[in-house]
């Protein structure tokens, strides 16, 4: 397997100097990224800045609602910047499994499969631990996977939040064999606080860890309390291609340094 880093990890740097990340990212030994955003560039200049720093796009996290706005647009761009994956990021309370808009969130992917396929792009969708509330007598995502044809969706599957949620990201990760091309690793510490949700991604309140708890922290990939010599051999297993590094936030250190110790840990294990 090939490993990738999601380039919303390390976002501000990318911000500020979208090239020189680019270049340190292909320095430490990451053969691609992931996308969140062109961070204020056109595609071609986004593009330019790939090219220069000898890195390709494998993927994208694109919202569901520009999906929904203009997919056209949508595939145009990335298929343009190479991608060879587009994934679902997250859904809003209303739209995910149980929401009142759920029906319409899976006409949208199906349709939008449906296009990507034609050009030669694999739709993904990126869970969070909610996807695992139970729905019908089966996961939300399962759910998910179920609604659409799998030449259509496929997985990509968090493994923090399936053990976050309290699944076995494993054993999660193999019941999709020949459906997951692409796995997220992310590690963590901490536990639940009920009530909160430790979502840096979409802005919402960290935990605050009760008395005798760990607070709930984002780690480099091998740092936390993941047991990712399984993850990987589950990945490998389940035919993945790619395994993506991902560290919503970096706490004590910079985001670029994180990333330099997830991939150098991923470097000492068989994938």
């Amino acid at each position: 397997m090939k490993i990738g880093y999601q380039i919303y990890s390390a976002r501000d740097d990318a911000e500020k100097d979208l090239l020189g990340t680019l270049k340190q990212l292909k320095a430490m030994g990451y053969e691609a990224v992931e996308l969140a955003g062109l961070y204020g560039k056109t595609p071609e200049e986004f593009k330019a800045c790939l090219d220069e720093a000898g890195i390709p796009a494998i993927s994208a996290h694109v919202p569901l609602a520009d999906i929904e706005k203009d997919m056209f647009r949508v595939i145009s761009d990335y298929k343009y910047l190479g991608c060879e994956f587009i994934a679902v990021p997250y859904t809003d309370a209303e739209s995910r499994p149980g929401g009142k808009k759920f029906a319409r969130t899976l006409n949208v992917m199906r349709t939008f499969g449906e296009l990507c396929e034609k050009a030669g792009i694999t739709l993904l969708y990126h869970n969070h631990d909610f996807e695992f509330e139970m729905i019908s007598g089966e996961y939300g995502l399962d759910f998910i996977y179920d609604a659409v044809d799998a030449k259509y969706l496929k997985t990509e599957v968090d493994t923090c939040w399936a053990k976050y949620a309290g699944a076995d990201p494993a054993e999660y990760v193999l019941k999709y064999a020949g459906r997951a091309p692409v796995v997220h690793l992310k590690d963590y510490v901490g536990k639940k606080v009920e009530g909160k949700n430790p979502y840096a991604l979409i802005g919402m309140a960290d935990d605050s860890a009760k008395e005798g708890e760990i607070e709930f922290e984002f780690r480099p990939v091998g740092y936390g309390c993941q047991d990712f010599p399984s993850v990987c051999a589950a990945a490998k297993q389940a035919g993945a291609g790619w395994v993506i590094v991902e560290q919503d936030e970096s706490r004590g250190r910079t985001p670029l340094e994180a990333a330099r110790l997830s991939i150098d840990y991923l470097k000492t294990l068989d994938i």
